[in-house]
Protein backbone atom coordinates (compact mmCIF):
# COMPACT_ATOMS: atom_id res chain seq x y z
CA UNK A 1 0.00 0.00 0.00
CA UNK A 2 1.24 3.50 -0.81
CA UNK A 3 0.40 6.31 1.54
CA UNK A 4 1.09 9.58 -0.23
CA UNK A 5 -0.98 12.22 1.49
CA UNK A 6 -2.55 12.52 4.89
CA UNK A 7 -6.02 12.76 3.33
CA UNK A 8 -5.52 10.33 0.50
CA UNK A 9 -4.27 6.77 0.23
CA UNK A 10 -3.68 5.22 -3.16
CA UNK A 11 -4.27 1.49 -2.82
CA UNK A 12 -4.09 -0.31 -6.20
CA UNK A 13 -5.72 -3.48 -4.83
CA UNK A 14 -8.75 -1.61 -3.51
CA UNK A 15 -9.03 0.35 -6.74
CA UNK A 16 -9.03 -2.88 -8.75
CA UNK A 17 -11.68 -4.35 -6.45
CA UNK A 18 -14.08 -1.39 -6.37
CA UNK A 19 -13.38 0.27 -9.72
CA UNK A 20 -16.77 -0.17 -11.39
CA UNK A 21 -18.37 1.68 -14.27
CA UNK A 22 -20.09 4.78 -12.96
CA UNK A 23 -21.33 8.32 -13.57
CA UNK A 24 -19.48 11.50 -12.61
CA UNK A 25 -22.47 12.96 -10.71
CA UNK A 26 -22.32 16.46 -12.13
CA UNK A 27 -26.06 16.03 -11.58
CA UNK A 28 -28.35 13.61 -9.78
CA UNK A 29 -30.34 12.12 -11.36
CA UNK A 30 -27.76 11.82 -14.16
CA UNK A 31 -28.60 13.17 -17.63
CA UNK A 32 -29.37 9.71 -19.04
CA UNK A 33 -32.39 9.65 -16.68
CA UNK A 34 -33.92 12.82 -18.11
CA UNK A 35 -37.24 12.38 -19.93
CA UNK A 36 -38.73 14.02 -23.03
CA UNK A 37 -41.97 14.65 -21.16
CA UNK A 38 -40.07 17.51 -19.47
CA UNK A 39 -40.26 19.99 -22.34
CA UNK A 40 -40.07 23.66 -23.24
CA UNK A 41 -43.35 24.44 -21.44
CA UNK A 42 -42.11 22.77 -18.24
CA UNK A 43 -38.92 24.87 -18.28
CA UNK A 44 -40.89 28.10 -18.91
CA UNK A 45 -43.12 27.18 -15.99
CA UNK A 46 -40.16 26.77 -13.61
CA UNK A 47 -38.39 29.91 -14.85
CA UNK A 48 -41.55 31.71 -13.76
CA UNK A 49 -41.62 30.02 -10.35
CA UNK A 50 -38.15 31.06 -9.19
CA UNK A 51 -39.45 33.36 -6.47
CA UNK A 52 -41.93 30.95 -4.86
CA UNK A 53 -41.45 31.29 -1.13
CA UNK A 54 -40.35 34.90 -1.53
CA UNK A 55 -36.70 34.11 -2.19
CA UNK A 56 -35.02 34.09 -5.57
CA UNK A 57 -31.64 32.45 -5.98
CA UNK A 58 -28.79 34.23 -7.77
CA UNK A 59 -27.84 32.89 -11.19
CA UNK A 60 -25.13 30.89 -12.81
CA UNK A 61 -24.93 30.99 -16.65
CA UNK A 62 -23.50 28.38 -19.01
CA UNK A 63 -22.93 28.87 -22.74
CA UNK A 64 -22.05 25.93 -24.97
CA UNK A 65 -19.91 27.02 -27.93
CA UNK A 66 -19.66 23.84 -30.03
CA UNK A 67 -17.12 24.88 -32.67
CA UNK A 68 -13.52 23.63 -33.00
CA UNK A 69 -10.97 24.29 -35.76
CA UNK A 70 -9.58 20.76 -35.62
CA UNK A 71 -10.67 17.47 -34.08
CA UNK A 72 -8.98 15.89 -31.05
CA UNK A 73 -9.47 12.15 -31.42
CA UNK A 74 -10.10 11.51 -27.70
CA UNK A 75 -12.95 14.03 -27.50
CA UNK A 76 -16.41 12.99 -26.34
CA UNK A 77 -17.92 16.51 -26.30
CA UNK A 78 -20.72 17.77 -28.51
CA UNK A 79 -18.72 19.73 -31.10
CA UNK A 80 -18.64 20.82 -34.74
CA UNK A 81 -15.36 20.91 -36.66
CA UNK A 82 -15.23 23.93 -38.97
CA UNK A 83 -13.09 26.89 -40.01
CA UNK A 84 -16.16 28.85 -41.12
CA UNK A 85 -16.98 31.84 -38.89
CA UNK A 86 -20.26 32.30 -40.74
CA UNK A 87 -21.45 29.33 -38.72
CA UNK A 88 -20.49 30.78 -35.34
CA UNK A 89 -21.95 34.20 -36.25
CA UNK A 90 -25.32 32.57 -37.01
CA UNK A 91 -25.11 30.46 -33.84
CA UNK A 92 -24.53 33.52 -31.64
CA UNK A 93 -27.61 35.22 -33.15
CA UNK A 94 -29.70 32.22 -32.07
CA UNK A 95 -28.08 32.04 -28.61
CA UNK A 96 -29.05 35.71 -28.18
CA UNK A 97 -32.64 34.81 -29.12
CA UNK A 98 -32.63 31.88 -26.69
CA UNK A 99 -31.43 34.24 -23.95
CA UNK A 100 -34.26 36.67 -24.73
CA UNK A 101 -36.81 33.85 -24.61
CA UNK A 102 -35.59 32.49 -21.26
CA UNK A 103 -35.44 35.98 -19.75
CA UNK A 104 -39.02 36.68 -20.90
CA UNK A 105 -40.20 33.91 -18.54
CA UNK A 106 -37.69 34.58 -15.77
CA UNK A 107 -38.75 35.87 -12.37
CA UNK A 108 -36.47 36.73 -9.49
CA UNK A 109 -33.01 38.28 -9.28
CA UNK A 110 -30.80 38.59 -12.34
CA UNK A 111 -27.50 38.81 -10.48
CA UNK A 112 -24.98 36.41 -11.97
CA UNK A 113 -22.40 34.97 -9.57
CA UNK A 114 -20.97 32.49 -12.05
CA UNK A 115 -20.59 32.35 -15.80
CA UNK A 116 -18.87 29.66 -17.84
CA UNK A 117 -18.15 29.30 -21.56
CA UNK A 118 -17.55 25.68 -22.53
CA UNK A 119 -17.49 23.66 -25.70
CA UNK A 120 -16.13 22.77 -28.17
CA UNK A 121 -13.65 25.61 -28.11
CA UNK A 122 -15.11 28.90 -26.88
CA UNK A 123 -11.98 30.72 -28.07
CA UNK A 124 -13.00 29.71 -31.61
CA UNK A 125 -15.09 32.90 -31.51
CA UNK A 126 -13.54 36.02 -33.06
CA UNK A 127 -12.91 39.07 -30.88
CA UNK A 128 -16.00 40.78 -32.26
CA UNK A 129 -18.11 37.67 -31.61
CA UNK A 130 -16.86 37.54 -28.01
CA UNK A 131 -17.75 41.20 -27.54
CA UNK A 132 -21.20 40.63 -29.03
CA UNK A 133 -21.91 37.61 -26.80
CA UNK A 134 -20.87 39.36 -23.60
CA UNK A 135 -22.76 42.55 -24.55
CA UNK A 136 -25.90 40.43 -24.92
CA UNK A 137 -25.27 38.81 -21.54
CA UNK A 138 -24.92 42.20 -19.86
CA UNK A 139 -28.07 43.44 -21.60
CA UNK A 140 -30.13 40.85 -19.69
CA UNK A 141 -28.11 40.14 -16.53
CA UNK A 142 -25.98 41.86 -13.90
CA UNK A 143 -22.55 40.28 -13.47
CA UNK A 144 -21.62 40.83 -9.82
CA UNK A 145 -18.25 42.57 -9.27
CA UNK A 146 -16.36 39.63 -7.71
CA UNK A 147 -18.15 36.77 -9.49
CA UNK A 148 -16.55 33.69 -11.02
CA UNK A 149 -16.43 34.16 -14.80
CA UNK A 150 -14.58 31.37 -16.56
CA UNK A 151 -13.76 30.20 -20.06
CA UNK A 152 -12.18 27.10 -21.58
CA UNK A 153 -9.16 28.01 -23.69
CA UNK A 154 -7.27 26.20 -26.45
CA UNK A 155 -3.73 27.68 -26.29
CA UNK A 156 -3.12 26.78 -29.94
CA UNK A 157 -5.59 29.46 -31.02
CA UNK A 158 -5.07 32.16 -28.40
CA UNK A 159 -2.53 34.97 -28.16
CA UNK A 160 -1.94 37.69 -25.60
CA UNK A 161 -4.38 40.06 -27.34
CA UNK A 162 -7.17 37.50 -26.91
CA UNK A 163 -6.37 37.02 -23.22
CA UNK A 164 -6.39 40.83 -22.79
CA UNK A 165 -9.82 40.97 -24.47
CA UNK A 166 -11.19 38.20 -22.23
CA UNK A 167 -10.02 40.12 -19.15
CA UNK A 168 -11.59 43.32 -20.51
CA UNK A 169 -14.90 41.46 -21.03
CA UNK A 170 -14.90 40.38 -17.37
CA UNK A 171 -13.43 36.86 -17.47
CA UNK A 172 -11.26 36.16 -14.43
CA UNK A 173 -10.76 32.38 -14.55
CA UNK A 174 -9.48 30.17 -17.29
CA UNK A 175 -9.27 26.46 -17.96
CA UNK A 176 -6.44 25.52 -20.31
CA UNK A 177 -6.54 22.24 -22.21
CA UNK A 178 -3.17 20.46 -22.36
CA UNK A 179 -3.87 16.69 -22.01
CA UNK A 180 -0.19 15.71 -22.51
CA UNK A 181 3.00 17.45 -23.70
CA UNK A 182 4.62 14.34 -25.20
CA UNK A 183 4.90 14.82 -29.00
CA UNK A 184 4.13 11.14 -29.79
CA UNK A 185 0.99 11.23 -27.65
CA UNK A 186 -0.04 14.57 -29.17
CA UNK A 187 0.29 13.22 -32.70
CA UNK A 188 -1.65 10.06 -31.79
CA UNK A 189 -4.63 12.16 -30.63
CA UNK A 190 -4.28 14.92 -33.28
CA UNK A 191 -3.61 17.70 -30.79
CA UNK A 192 -0.11 19.10 -31.27
CA UNK A 193 0.51 21.89 -28.77
CA UNK A 194 3.84 23.22 -27.56
CA UNK A 195 4.84 24.07 -24.02
CA UNK A 196 5.67 27.60 -25.25
CA UNK A 197 2.12 28.23 -26.57
CA UNK A 198 0.72 26.99 -23.28
CA UNK A 199 3.09 29.08 -21.15
CA UNK A 200 2.27 32.22 -23.16
CA UNK A 201 -1.45 31.86 -22.40
CA UNK A 202 -0.95 31.12 -18.69
CA UNK A 203 1.51 34.00 -18.23
CA UNK A 204 -0.80 36.35 -20.15
CA UNK A 205 -3.69 35.33 -17.90
CA UNK A 206 -1.67 36.20 -14.81
CA UNK A 207 -0.49 39.49 -16.32
CA UNK A 208 -4.11 40.44 -17.03
CA UNK A 209 -5.36 39.71 -13.53
CA UNK A 210 -6.99 36.30 -13.93
CA UNK A 211 -7.60 34.94 -10.43
CA UNK A 212 -7.27 31.26 -11.24
CA UNK A 213 -5.76 29.24 -14.07
CA UNK A 214 -6.67 25.57 -14.32
CA UNK A 215 -4.96 22.97 -16.51
CA UNK A 216 -6.60 19.81 -17.86
CA UNK A 217 -4.59 16.62 -18.34
CA UNK A 218 -5.78 13.19 -19.49
CA UNK A 219 -4.28 9.83 -18.55
CA UNK A 220 -4.82 6.64 -20.53
CA UNK A 221 -4.16 8.21 -23.95
CA UNK A 222 -2.40 6.26 -26.73
CA UNK A 223 1.40 5.98 -26.44
CA UNK A 224 1.40 7.28 -22.85
CA UNK A 225 3.61 5.67 -20.24
CA UNK A 226 4.82 6.50 -16.75
CA UNK A 227 8.12 7.99 -17.91
CA UNK A 228 6.61 10.24 -20.59
CA UNK A 229 3.81 11.42 -18.29
CA UNK A 230 6.31 12.20 -15.55
CA UNK A 231 7.98 14.61 -17.96
CA UNK A 232 4.61 16.23 -18.76
CA UNK A 233 3.97 16.64 -15.01
CA UNK A 234 7.36 18.33 -14.60
CA UNK A 235 6.51 20.77 -17.38
CA UNK A 236 3.07 21.44 -15.87
CA UNK A 237 4.41 21.98 -12.35
CA UNK A 238 6.88 24.50 -13.80
CA UNK A 239 3.86 26.44 -15.13
CA UNK A 240 2.38 26.30 -11.60
CA UNK A 241 -1.36 26.38 -12.37
CA UNK A 242 -3.77 27.15 -9.52
CA UNK A 243 -5.85 24.06 -10.26
CA UNK A 244 -5.33 20.79 -12.11
CA UNK A 245 -7.76 18.23 -13.43
CA UNK A 246 -6.47 14.80 -14.38
CA UNK A 247 -9.16 12.99 -16.32
CA UNK A 248 -9.33 9.34 -17.16
CA UNK A 249 -9.59 8.72 -20.92
CA UNK A 250 -12.63 6.53 -21.54
CA UNK A 251 -12.19 4.70 -24.84
CA UNK A 252 -15.69 4.23 -26.25
CA UNK A 253 -15.26 4.22 -30.04
CA UNK A 254 -18.75 2.74 -30.45
CA UNK A 255 -20.22 5.92 -28.95
CA UNK A 256 -17.77 8.59 -30.13
CA UNK A 257 -16.72 8.46 -33.77
CA UNK A 258 -13.45 10.42 -33.48
CA UNK A 259 -12.14 7.79 -31.05
CA UNK A 260 -12.13 5.27 -33.90
CA UNK A 261 -8.97 7.01 -35.11
CA UNK A 262 -7.19 5.85 -31.93
CA UNK A 263 -5.51 2.44 -32.21
CA UNK A 264 -6.46 0.12 -29.35
CA UNK A 265 -3.00 -1.43 -29.40
CA UNK A 266 -1.42 1.93 -28.52
CA UNK A 267 -3.50 2.46 -25.37
CA UNK A 268 -1.81 1.83 -22.01
CA UNK A 269 -3.24 -1.22 -20.21
CA UNK A 270 -5.15 -0.97 -16.94
CA UNK A 271 -2.02 -1.54 -14.88
CA UNK A 272 -0.08 1.20 -16.70
CA UNK A 273 -3.00 3.60 -16.27
CA UNK A 274 -3.02 2.98 -12.52
CA UNK A 275 0.73 3.61 -12.38
CA UNK A 276 0.34 6.87 -14.30
CA UNK A 277 -2.46 8.00 -11.97
CA UNK A 278 -0.44 7.01 -8.90
CA UNK A 279 2.56 8.96 -10.18
CA UNK A 280 0.41 12.04 -10.89
CA UNK A 281 -1.12 12.02 -7.41
CA UNK A 282 2.29 11.63 -5.77
CA UNK A 283 3.92 14.40 -7.82
CA UNK A 284 1.06 16.83 -7.26
CA UNK A 285 0.68 16.24 -3.53
CA UNK A 286 4.47 16.50 -3.07
CA UNK A 287 4.30 19.83 -4.92
CA UNK A 288 1.75 21.06 -2.36
CA UNK A 289 -1.51 20.62 -4.26
CA UNK A 290 -4.59 19.57 -2.26
CA UNK A 291 -6.77 16.71 -3.49
CA UNK A 292 -10.25 18.22 -3.90
CA UNK A 293 -11.98 15.06 -5.09
CA UNK A 294 -12.65 13.04 -8.24
CA UNK A 295 -9.91 14.21 -10.59
CA UNK A 296 -9.30 17.69 -9.17
CA UNK A 297 -6.36 19.24 -7.36
CA UNK A 298 -5.83 22.83 -6.24
CA UNK A 299 -3.22 24.93 -4.46
CA UNK A 300 -4.08 25.30 -0.75
CA UNK A 301 -4.90 29.02 -1.18
CA UNK A 302 -7.13 28.48 -4.23
CA UNK A 303 -10.84 29.17 -3.68
CA UNK A 304 -11.76 25.50 -4.25
CA UNK A 305 -9.42 24.32 -1.50
CA UNK A 306 -10.62 27.09 0.83
CA UNK A 307 -14.27 26.26 0.07
CA UNK A 308 -13.64 22.60 0.82
CA UNK A 309 -12.00 23.41 4.17
CA UNK A 310 -14.95 25.65 5.06
CA UNK A 311 -17.57 23.10 3.96
CA UNK A 312 -18.85 25.30 1.09
CA UNK A 313 -17.76 23.17 -1.87
CA UNK A 314 -20.42 22.24 -4.41
CA UNK A 315 -20.64 20.17 -7.58
CA UNK A 316 -22.35 21.10 -10.84
CA UNK A 317 -22.03 20.51 -14.59
CA UNK A 318 -18.73 22.38 -14.70
CA UNK A 319 -17.27 20.17 -11.97
CA UNK A 320 -16.47 21.53 -8.51
CA UNK A 321 -17.65 25.02 -7.66
CA UNK A 322 -17.71 27.42 -4.73
CA UNK A 323 -21.31 28.56 -5.30
CA UNK A 324 -24.04 26.19 -4.19
CA UNK A 325 -27.28 28.13 -4.18
CA UNK A 326 -27.59 29.22 -7.79
CA UNK A 327 -30.12 28.51 -10.48
CA UNK A 328 -28.17 27.57 -13.60
CA UNK A 329 -29.44 28.92 -16.93
CA UNK A 330 -27.89 27.14 -19.91
CA UNK A 331 -27.75 28.28 -23.53
CA UNK A 332 -26.77 26.60 -26.80
CA UNK A 333 -26.88 23.06 -28.15
CA UNK A 334 -26.81 20.21 -25.59
CA UNK A 335 -26.42 22.65 -22.66
CA UNK A 336 -27.96 21.55 -19.34
CA UNK A 337 -29.55 23.99 -16.90
CA UNK A 338 -30.89 23.62 -13.37
CA UNK A 339 -33.81 25.72 -12.17
CA UNK A 340 -35.44 24.99 -8.82
CA UNK A 341 -35.91 21.21 -8.46
CA UNK A 342 -35.48 20.62 -12.23
CA UNK A 343 -32.88 19.95 -14.89
CA UNK A 344 -33.37 20.67 -18.60
CA UNK A 345 -31.13 19.79 -21.53
CA UNK A 346 -31.22 21.43 -24.95
CA UNK A 347 -31.38 19.60 -28.29
CA UNK A 348 -28.02 18.44 -29.59
CA UNK A 349 -27.86 19.46 -33.28
CA UNK A 350 -27.68 22.94 -34.80
CA UNK A 351 -30.55 22.27 -37.23
CA UNK A 352 -32.96 21.27 -34.45
CA UNK A 353 -31.77 24.16 -32.29
CA UNK A 354 -32.42 26.72 -35.05
CA UNK A 355 -35.77 25.20 -36.11
CA UNK A 356 -37.22 25.14 -32.59
CA UNK A 357 -36.10 28.70 -31.80
CA UNK A 358 -37.54 29.83 -35.15
CA UNK A 359 -40.81 28.22 -34.06
CA UNK A 360 -40.75 30.43 -30.95
CA UNK A 361 -40.07 27.68 -28.39
CA UNK A 362 -37.20 27.02 -26.04
CA UNK A 363 -35.02 24.26 -27.56
CA UNK A 364 -35.49 21.75 -24.72
CA UNK A 365 -34.80 18.10 -25.62
CA UNK A 366 -35.49 16.53 -22.23
CA UNK A 367 -35.33 17.17 -18.52
CA UNK A 368 -36.58 16.04 -15.15
CA UNK A 369 -38.46 17.38 -12.15
CA UNK A 370 -36.85 15.92 -9.04
CA UNK A 371 -38.94 13.95 -6.57
CA UNK A 372 -38.39 14.30 -2.79
CA UNK A 373 -36.37 11.05 -3.02
CA UNK A 374 -34.19 12.50 -5.81
CA UNK A 375 -33.53 15.66 -3.76
CA UNK A 376 -32.64 13.57 -0.71
CA UNK A 377 -30.22 11.36 -2.63
CA UNK A 378 -28.74 14.34 -4.48
CA UNK A 379 -27.88 16.01 -1.17
CA UNK A 380 -26.19 12.81 0.06
CA UNK A 381 -24.18 12.34 -3.15
CA UNK A 382 -23.16 16.04 -3.07
CA UNK A 383 -21.95 15.74 0.52
CA UNK A 384 -19.91 12.61 -0.20
CA UNK A 385 -18.39 13.98 -3.43
CA UNK A 386 -17.55 17.42 -2.01
CA UNK A 387 -16.78 16.85 1.66
CA UNK A 388 -16.08 13.13 1.97
CA UNK A 389 -18.48 12.95 4.88
CA UNK A 390 -22.17 12.98 5.61
CA UNK A 391 -23.99 14.04 8.76
CA UNK A 392 -26.81 11.52 9.16
CA UNK A 393 -28.65 13.82 11.57
CA UNK A 394 -28.60 16.83 9.22
CA UNK A 395 -30.06 14.67 6.40
CA UNK A 396 -32.77 13.36 8.74
CA UNK A 397 -33.70 16.91 9.80
CA UNK A 398 -33.62 18.38 6.29
CA UNK A 399 -35.59 15.56 4.66
CA UNK A 400 -37.71 14.28 7.57
CA UNK A 401 -36.62 10.65 7.30
CA UNK A 402 -35.31 7.91 9.56
CA UNK A 403 -31.94 7.34 7.86
CA UNK A 404 -31.17 3.75 8.99
CA UNK A 405 -34.63 2.60 7.97
CA UNK A 406 -34.82 4.54 4.69
CA UNK A 407 -31.35 3.45 3.58
CA UNK A 408 -31.19 -0.05 5.07
CA UNK A 409 -30.13 -1.65 1.75
CA UNK A 410 -27.55 1.09 1.07
CA UNK A 411 -26.05 0.80 4.53
CA UNK A 412 -25.74 -2.97 4.06
CA UNK A 413 -23.76 -2.35 0.83
CA UNK A 414 -21.59 0.25 2.57
CA UNK A 415 -20.65 -2.29 5.25
CA UNK A 416 -18.71 -4.24 2.62
CA UNK A 417 -16.83 -1.03 1.78
CA UNK A 418 -16.32 -0.38 5.49
CA UNK A 419 -14.68 -3.81 5.88
CA UNK A 420 -12.22 -2.77 3.18
CA UNK A 421 -11.41 0.54 4.85
CA UNK A 422 -13.15 2.79 2.28
CA UNK A 423 -15.71 4.29 4.66
CA UNK A 424 -16.42 4.51 8.35
CA UNK A 425 -20.02 4.41 9.58
CA UNK A 426 -21.40 5.25 13.00
CA UNK A 427 -24.74 6.56 14.29
CA UNK A 428 -23.98 10.14 13.36
CA UNK A 429 -21.61 10.15 10.36
CA UNK A 430 -20.64 8.34 7.19
CA UNK A 431 -17.03 9.29 6.55
CA UNK A 432 -15.01 8.47 3.45
CA UNK A 433 -11.62 7.27 4.65
CA UNK A 434 -8.29 8.25 2.99
CA UNK A 435 -8.28 4.93 1.10
CA UNK A 436 -11.80 5.60 -0.20
CA UNK A 437 -11.28 9.09 -1.55
CA UNK A 438 -10.12 7.92 -4.96
CA UNK A 439 -13.24 5.75 -5.12
CA UNK A 440 -15.78 8.32 -3.98
CA UNK A 441 -17.82 7.81 -7.17
CA UNK A 442 -18.23 4.13 -6.33
CA UNK A 443 -19.32 5.08 -2.80
CA UNK A 444 -21.80 7.68 -4.11
CA UNK A 445 -23.24 5.10 -6.52
CA UNK A 446 -24.53 3.10 -3.55
CA UNK A 447 -27.12 5.89 -3.04
CA UNK A 448 -28.16 6.09 -6.71
CA UNK A 449 -31.66 4.64 -6.80
CA UNK A 450 -31.69 4.46 -10.61
CA UNK A 451 -28.47 2.43 -10.70
CA UNK A 452 -29.77 0.13 -8.01
CA UNK A 453 -32.81 -0.49 -10.20
CA UNK A 454 -30.79 -1.39 -13.28
CA UNK A 455 -27.16 -2.24 -12.59
CA UNK A 456 -26.41 -3.41 -16.09
CA UNK A 457 -28.49 -1.17 -18.32
CA UNK A 458 -25.91 1.52 -18.97
CA UNK A 459 -22.25 1.41 -19.89
CA UNK A 460 -20.34 4.16 -18.15
CA UNK A 461 -16.71 5.11 -18.29
CA UNK A 462 -14.61 3.39 -15.64
CA UNK A 463 -14.40 5.31 -12.39
CA UNK A 464 -10.58 5.30 -12.55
Amino acid sequence: MNTIHKDLIFDPQLIRKFDVNGPRYTSYPTADRFVEAFNSEALCDWLGKRTIGGVGKPLSLYFHIPFCNTICYYCACNKIITKDHGRSAKYLRYVAREMEMQVAHLTGPREVLQLHLGGGTPTFLSHDEMRELMANVRKHFTLVPDGEFSIEVDPRKVDEATVALLAELGFNRMSVGVQDFNPDVQRAVNRVQSEEETRLVIESARAHGFKSVSVDLIYGLPKQNVISFNRTLEQILALSPDRLSIYNYAHLPGLFKPQRRIHDAELPNAEAKLQILQLAIRRLTEAGYVYIGMDHFAKPDDELAVAQRQGRLHRNFQGYSTYAECDLLAFGVSAIGKVGPTYAQNVKTLDEYYDIIDAGRLPVLRGIELTPDDLLRRSIIQALMCHFELSIESIEIAHLIDFPRYFAAELADLREMEKNGLVQIDDKWISVQPAGRMLVRAIAMVFDRYLRADRERTRYSKVI
